[in-house]
Order: structure tokens, then C-alpha cells, then sequence
């Protein structure tokens, strides 16, 4: 459903910063889903491959300088592990795989991602009490281009 509102263009971003352009403090929990999903070692940028499909970063790779910081930091604190894969022709390739102190904090992030839900739900229902209109079920993303053509055209 993120994509649906996802900025298509660096414009679209910069018309409305509350658009924003991925939900970087969700990054770790994307790299674990994808390492628990993925059930074996994988390499970096199979990773970050990974993250692009989902509904994170609709479509557009994540930074991988970004990604490669993150897992050598989640490697520092035991949630991955890593080694080096010589087994294809051309350069070594680091692989990562997940902990149990990994799934351990992915099952964490589970019950921080419902609360965030709820968070977020109640700040939905407030938000439009205070437009007064009814909660959307599903993203209406055309509402902020039409708000932004009325306050262009005043």
C-alpha cells in the first residue's frame, strides 16, 4: 500500500516533504525480513535487490553505501553474520545470513511495527476529525496535488 503514495519523481517529492522518500528508520527491519525470507547466506546486493521490490522503497533501490553501513553495524551488534563467498569468478562478495539474535529482533520489530499501526491510526482518525471528513480506507495520494493546485491558485 507505501507505493500507492511512494513520490514518483524527486518534483513530487519536493512539492510535499510529508510524502517522504522511504521510511529509513524501518531499513533494519527490512534487512532482517529479507535475511529471514530468504532463509539462506545472501550477498549484499541481492539484498538491496531484495528491499527495491518491496513495498518499502517502491521500486527505487535503496542507498547502498546506506545498506552496507547498516549491516556492518547490525554485524557489530550479533543480529548478522558475514563472510566472504570466492566461490563465482571475479571479485569476493561478502554474504550475510541472520542470527538467532537476529530472528529474535525481527520478532521484536514485529510487535514495534503493530504498535507504530496503531500509533499511526490514531493520528489518521485525529488528522481527518480535525478536516472533518472520514477516515480513508485506502490512500487518496491525487488529494495532495488537488491541495496543492488550490493553494497555487489563491
Amino acid at each position: 500500500m507505501w507505493s500507492i503514495c511512494h513520490p514518483q519523481s524527486e518534483n513530487e517529492l519536493n512539492e510535499c516533504a510529508v510524502l517522504g522518500k522511504t521510511l529509513n528508520r524501518l531499513t533494519q527491519p527490512s534487512i532482517l525480513a529479507v535475511l529471514a525470507n530468504a532463509g539462506k547466506p545472501l550477498h549484499g546486493y541481492v539484498i538491496i535487490q531484495e528491499m527495491a521490490a518491496g513495498p518499502m522503497y517502491g521500486g527505487s533501490s535503496p542507498d547502498p553505501t546506506g545498506i552496507y553501513r547498516i549491516l556492518k553495524q547490525m554485524e557489530h551488534n550479533g543480529l548478522v553474520q558475514s563472510e566472504w563467498d570466492t566461490s563465482e569468478s571475479g571479485p569476493a562478495k561478502r554474504c550475510y545470513v541472520l542470527t538467532d539474535a537476529g530472528r529474535a529482533c525481527l520478532r521484536r520489530w514485529i510487535d514495534s511495527l503493530a504498535c507504530y499501526c496503531a500509533s499511526i491510526q490514531e493520528l489518521r482518525t485525529l488528522s481527518s476529525y480535525a478536516l472533518g471528513i472520514e477516515v480513508p480506507d485506502q490512500p487518496v495520494c491525487h488529494a495532495i496535488d488537488i491541495a496543492l493546485d488550490e493553494d497555487a491558485s489563491a
